[in-house]
């Protein structure tokens, strides 16, 4: 029995199904996880990451391949690879645009959970903020800038982030593949005259 018969793009298809639901409730128990521990403040990113999770679920248990993987496949390559390809200046001006955006709770909390201060040195208002409450604040007037630590996890999140999505979207693709070879391939234990 050779391994490109129907049997075996029927395994093969299988498989990857079980793949891509234990990657969709893996995203839903890791955004649910997050929320849990307070590690992710925004409602948005959470319920972004569900969202995916839930929409790569819906696709494996209904089996729509070749039409939404391939369309998966576009976006996730061109994002994945948007994250490997941004540099730190980008990031830099992103990080500081955002933060300019952002209510003051949110830059707290942010200043709080990183043990940081101000954003980059383009003020001296890091030193002299008496809204800052870090536990570096407590400890000496002088903290670190959260800027350099935002670059620094920023840097590290996208490579892991664009390493992961450029994986899993060549396995989109695998997917696409062996769901156009399974529709073409006829079943050999079916009656040949049940189509004619």
């Amino acid at each position: 029995m050779v391994c490109g018969g129907f049997a075996c793009s029927k395994n093969a298809l299988c498989a990857l199904n079980v793949v891509y639901m234990l990657v969709g409730l893996l995203l839903i128990g890791v955004a649910a996880w997050g929320k849990g521990l307070g590690l992710v403040s925004s409602i948005h990113i959470i319920g972004g990451v569900i969202a995916v999770g839930v929409f790569l679920l819906l696709i494996a248990v209904a089996g729509l391949y070749m039409i939404i993987l391939g369309l998966v496949f576009i976006f996730q390559f061109g994002i994945s690879c948007s994250c490997l390809a941004i540099n730190r200046s980008k990031q830099t001006d992103v990080i500081n645009a955002s933060w300019w955006v952002m209510s003051n709770n949110t830059r707290h909390e942010l200043e709080r959970s990183f043990d940081c201060c101000g954003l980059f040195n383009l003020t001296t208002l890091h030193q002299d903020d008496t809204s800052c409450n870090a536990i570096c604040k407590s400890k000496s007037s002088i903290c670190q800038l959260c800027g350099e630590k935002f670059l620094k996890h920023s840097d590290e999140a996208l490579k892991i982030l664009g390493g992961v999505g450029l994986f899993f979207s060549f396995t989109e693709i695998l997917g696409v593949w062996l769901a156009m070879r399974f529709r073409n391939q006829k079943d050999p234990r079916a009656n040949p005259s049940a189509f004619l």
